[in-house]
C-alpha cells in the first residue's frame, strides 16, 4: 500500500504523523464507503506502540466502526475530512500513541469483543492545507484519542479515533526532522 506519511517532530519534541496526501476530499461530505475500502487494507495488521511495547491489531471490525460509529456519524466538514484522511496514518498513530488509560466496559454489547476492558491513547496527525495554485500553504495539527479494545484472547484491537481536536497553537516544525 503506498502511503506518503512520516513521522515528525514538533517545536517541543513532540512527534506527529505527517500525511502529505488528502484522499478523501469533496465539498460537502465525506463517501464513507471509501474510507471503509481503504481501511480494509489493514485488516490482519498488527502494529508496536514505541512508548509501551504493546501490539495493537487491526480486525475487521475497525472498517465498520470508524466509518459508522455514532461518532462518525455526528461529523461535519474538517472534522469528518481530518477523520477519513487520518485512516493514512493509523499504522503511525499507533506508532506515537501515548497517555495509556484503562477503561472498564460500561455496555453490555461489548461484554463479547471487549471482554477485558478499553484502553484510551492520544496521538496526533497532520494534514496539508493548498493555496488556490495547488501548493501546501500550511499543515493543520490534530489531537486524536485512539481506542483500543482489549479482547478475551488477551490482544488490543484498533477500534477506532475519536474526540479529533484541531490544535490552535501551531508548534509545528515545518522541515522535515524526521525521529
Amino acid at each position: 500500500m503506498d502511503r506518503n506519511v512520516s513521522i515528525i517532530k514538533d517545536l517541543s519534541g513532540n512527534q506527529i504523523v505527517l500525511i502529505n496526501d488528502i484522499l478523501f476530499k469533496g465539498k460537502r461530505k465525506v463517501n464513507w464507503e471509501d474510507v471503509e475500502n481503504y481501511l480494509k487494507k489493514y485488516v490482519g495488521d498488527f502494529y508496536s506502540i514505541a512508548d509501551t511495547g504493546e501490539i495493537v491489531y487491526i480486525g475487521s471490525d475497525l472498517t465498520d466502526e470508524y466509518t459508522r460509529s455514532n461518532y462518525t456519524a455526528r461529523l461535519k466538514g474538517g472534522s469528518a475530512k481530518a477523520k477519513a484522511n487520518a485512516s493514512q496514518g493509523l499504522p503511525e498513530m499507533i506508532e506515537i500513541a501515548n497517555r495509556k488509560r484503562f477503561e472498564e466496559n460500561q455496555k453490555d454489547k461489548h461484554n463479547k469483543d471487549a471482554k477485558l476492558g478499553w484502553y484510551r491513547y492520544d496521538s496526533r496527525f497532520a494534514l496539508p492545507v493548498y493555496d488556490e495554485s495547488g501548493e501546501v500553504e500550511r499543515y493543520n495539527v490534530f489531537h486524536a484519542l485512539m481506542l483500543m479494545r482489549h479482547a478475551k484472547d488477551g490482544k488490543l484491537y484498533l477500534y477506532d479515533i475519536m474526540e479529533i481536536k484541531k490544535e490552535t497553537r501551531n508548534l509545528f516544525q515545518s522541515e522535515d526532522s524526521t525521529q
